[in-house]
């Protein structure tokens, strides 16, 4: 993955998720993340009582967006991503709570996403600029 996608991925902490319904309705979330370069996961946690999980149980198939915690319109940046939720596992928890240790007192799990496809738009580049990054092989790991 390009440097510049990891360090805009890093510094930011709110990702939007998309997931679709039984009706292939789409239905949103926000929530925060960790990100593991290694893998190229993010992690999030969330819990059983959400509409989201169980629509994710169904289909683990997402598309999601991150935009800077503060957005400066002169200077756009984004990223737009797909990928699919994996089952939790112990490299997940304990990535998401070394960024976020408050969590451990919420309830929940940390799940993971694997990301098959990112596009960041950049315009402090220049106007428009586009960074791309795909999984060459796409396996779920958990």
């Amino acid at each position: 993955m390009d440097d510049r996608i990891i360090s805009f991925i890093e510094e930011q902490k709110v990702a939007t998720i998309c997931c679709v319904d039984e009706e292939n309705k789409p239905y949103c979330f926000s929530c925060f993340f960790a990100f593991d370069e290694q893998r190229n996961f993010l992690y999030f946690k969330t819990s059983a009582n959400t509409k989201h999980l169980p629509l994710l149980m169904q289909n683990p198939n997402v598309a999601g967006t991150i935009q800077p915690d503060k957005l400066n319109p002169l200077a756009i940046k984004g990223l737009q991503f797909t990928g699919v939720m994996t089952e939790n596992a112990e490299h997940a928890s304990a990535h998401y709570y070394k960024k976020y240790p408050f969590a451990l007192a919420m309830p929940g799990v940390v799940w993971a996403i694997q990301l098959d496809y990112t596009k960041m738009t950049d315009n402090t580049l220049s106007f428009g600029k586009k960074i791309i990054w795909e999984r060459k092989t796409v396996t779920v790991e958990a």
